[in-house]
């Protein structure tokens, strides 16, 4: 860049574009009325999956909302609409749904496929500018798009008008979502690989369970208190009521606080933590590095609604499942 002002002037061009955009998603949900109510409960109530289509950035952005259902509890693919028509209409089942973008609804690729839905009676959702348009006129419910100018300065780059379509795309699947009930046990099944997949990890996914679990009685003398600590290798022991229910936990901690010279003759009862720190097995496993971390503790006991012991959750566990 030659001078301060030729950075000026791009830094102008690209709030402009960006307050554009911006002003176009506001208009968008103003606009929202029954029609998208209904786009919702048409999807909800599907049997089979929802084909999404575009044609050019149209197409990008159908790609990308079909990755998007698909990944949030609503089974969906995409479709080309050219490709529609040299053996692609095969993948549009009976129990199906079209979801088809296009700014202008007059792209003639999309004839061939919006005929096949017309003769099956596959239902169509329109997203369009032109509610009057060809795929207008084929859709049993229109999603229709303000009609507002595009922020390239010609007018001419899809831009304003693909932003609408994607942020449009993301309410549908959103809601959705919200209408399913699709929880983030959900979610994390559709995304076990990645940082994604990480953070939605449940603690019953990483803590240890059965015979790994270090567990004592009020009674136990110290003896057996060290030999079960130092044996399970985890640095603490729950310590379980006569129901079966933990009242108290034994930590490395505890037995440095109560070193002295009858130290053996104590039992575990009169050196746990009563009522200790405890989470259910649903609890995210990156929740409970931060409750770890907050309370500056290195486990956490997993328990039941009686607070009976499912299993025990090591910090370095957390590490380990790349959690940070």
């Amino acid at each position: 860049m030659d001078s301060r002002k030729d950075q000026d002037q791009i830094l102008a061009e690209a709030v402009r574009v960006l307050n554009n955009e911006a002003r176009s998603l506001k208009v968008l949900a103003e606009s929202l009325n029954g029609d998208f109510t209904d786009a919702v409960d048409l999807l909800l109530k599907l049997e089979g999956r929802v084909a999404v289509c575009g044609m050019g950035k149209s197409g990008h952005v159908a790609r990308k909302v079909a990755a998007t259902l698909a990944s949030t509890g609503a089974p969906a693919y995409f479709i080309h609409p050219a490709e529609a028509s040299h053996g692609d209409l095969g993948m549009l089942a009976p129990r199906d749904a079209l979801l088809a973008f296009s700014n202008s609804g007059e792209t003639l690729e999309l004839e061939s496929i919006l005929i096949f839905c017309a003769r099956r009676q596959i239902p169509v959702i329109g997203v369009t500018k032109n509610p009057a348009s060809l795929l207008g006129r084929q859709s049993r419910l229109v999603l229709e798009l303000p009609d507002l100018p595009e922020a390239c300065p010609f007018g001419s780059a899809p831009t304003t008008s693909t932003t609408m379509m994607m942020a449009l795309g993301d309410a549908l699947a959103l809601c959705l979502l919200e209408a399913k009930g699709f929880t983030p046990e959900d979610f994390h099944q559709y995304h076990p690989g990645g940082s994604l997949g990480r953070k939605l990890l449940a603690v019953r996914d990483i803590m240890h369970v059965g015979d790994e679990i270090p567990i004592l009685h009020p009674d136990q003398p110290m003896p057996e208190v060290l030999y079960t600590i130092t044996g399970k290798s985890l640095g603490c022991s729950g310590v379980l009521g006569p129901d079966g229910t933990l009242i108290g936990i034994v930590t490395d901690g505890d037995l440095r606080r109560h070193m002295a010279a009858d130290f053996l003759k104590l039992s575990a009862r009169q050196i746990m933590t009563a009522n200790p720190v405890t989470v259910g097995p649903d609890t995210l496993a990156a929740q409970v590095l931060g409750l770890m971390q907050k309370k500056s503790i290195t486990s956490v006991f997993v328990v039941d609604e009686q607070l009976r012991p499912l299993g025990l959750v090591h910090i370095h566990d957390c590490l380990r499942a790349g959690l940070e």
